[in-house]
């Protein structure tokens, strides 16, 4: 059946969207920031144990999950600061507990946290879908001081009843979607929701975890994306996503591809650099 969350759309059909200033492509940056629960098996794997077995603690892809906390984090900011670029943080809650200088440092900078459920499980299995997405907002409001706007679900998983449940606590923005390079409307049945646009194609956990890319496919892969969207937008506005995980794009032998992204972004006129929320009130705006 088709998408029961909104109507098809071609974007070549429709009423080009201007954004601020004359701008062509708005960029957003996020980073997925999660945690494993060290007493499950882990969310992915990048050695597997001998054998074939299943085991816990599984010490050696925890620690490929922790190193991305502990160093792949504090270099992908030391990028970002350095090209003045504001980063939405995807952020299990727990995190808050758990490693807090990375909440604390995201919101001196002036960061958005963005929900991404509690700890990193899909939303699926847990026994009370609605009880998660509350724990979640709470934990983030009570800790930075204010609730997150967005969501993306741990693996980008929902049920059903996901959009709705979002709507009713006060979520404004969801990011599960992936199938447009604008922000559209979604039907819930009450309140308001838009999907803004977030990539497969952009992330590194497609690129290096599952395509196994050498480690400069983000950035060829960045600039050939972003010279479709710039092209495109002499239409109409567009909206580019880089996703992000600590452990893998800020491994040492990646961390420089990342940087050389917005190296190359910053060539052109009409390049605006927005969070996830920016984006969601300049779509507000104009829509």
């Amino acid at each position: 059946m088709a998408n029961p969350r909104t109507a098809y759309s071609p974007i070549f059909d429709r009423p080009p969207l201007k954004l601020p200033g004359g701008a062509k492509v708005a960029v957003w940056v996020i980073i997925n920031v999660e945690e494993w629960d060290i007493n499950e098996p882990m969310a992915r794997t990048v050695l597997p144990t001998p054998q074939g077995r299943s085991v816990i603690p599984d010490i050696p892809n925890f620690g490929w999950f922790d190193y991305g906390l502990r160093v792949g984090f504090w270099r992908l900011k030391r990028v970002l600061d350095r090209h003045q670029i504001r980063a939405t943080v995807s952020l299990n809650a727990s995190v808050c507990l758990s490693y807090p200088q990375i909440v604390e440092e995201s919101v001196r900078s002036g960061w958005e946290m963005l929900g991404h459920g509690f700890i990193q499980r899909v939303i699926n299995v847990e026994p009370d879908e609605r009880e998660v997405i509350r724990r979640s907002i709470r934990t983030i409001r009570e800790f930075t001081g204010a609730a997150p706007r967005g969501w993306m679900g741990p693996g980008l998983a929902e049920t059903f009843n996901t959009p709705d449940i979002l709507a009713e606590e006060g979520i404004e923005y969801v990011c599960d979607w992936c199938n447009d390079d604008l922000p559209y409307e979604m039907n819930v049945k009450t309140g308001r929701l838009v999907s803004i646009p977030y990539t497969l194609e952009l992330n590194d956990i497609p690129i290096y975890a599952v395509q196994h890319h050498r480690s400069p496919e983000i950035f060829e892969r960045a600039k050939d994306h972003f010279d479709t969207l710039y092209r495109e937008a002499g239409e109409g506005a567009r909206v580019m996503a880089i996703s992000t995980h600590p452990y893998i794009t800020g491994a040492a032998h990646r961390i420089k591809y990342f940087d050389m992204i917005f190296d190359y972004l910053r060539q052109f006129e009409g390049v605006v650099f927005m969070t996830g929320s920016e984006i969601l009130d300049w779509y507000n705006s104009v829509a």
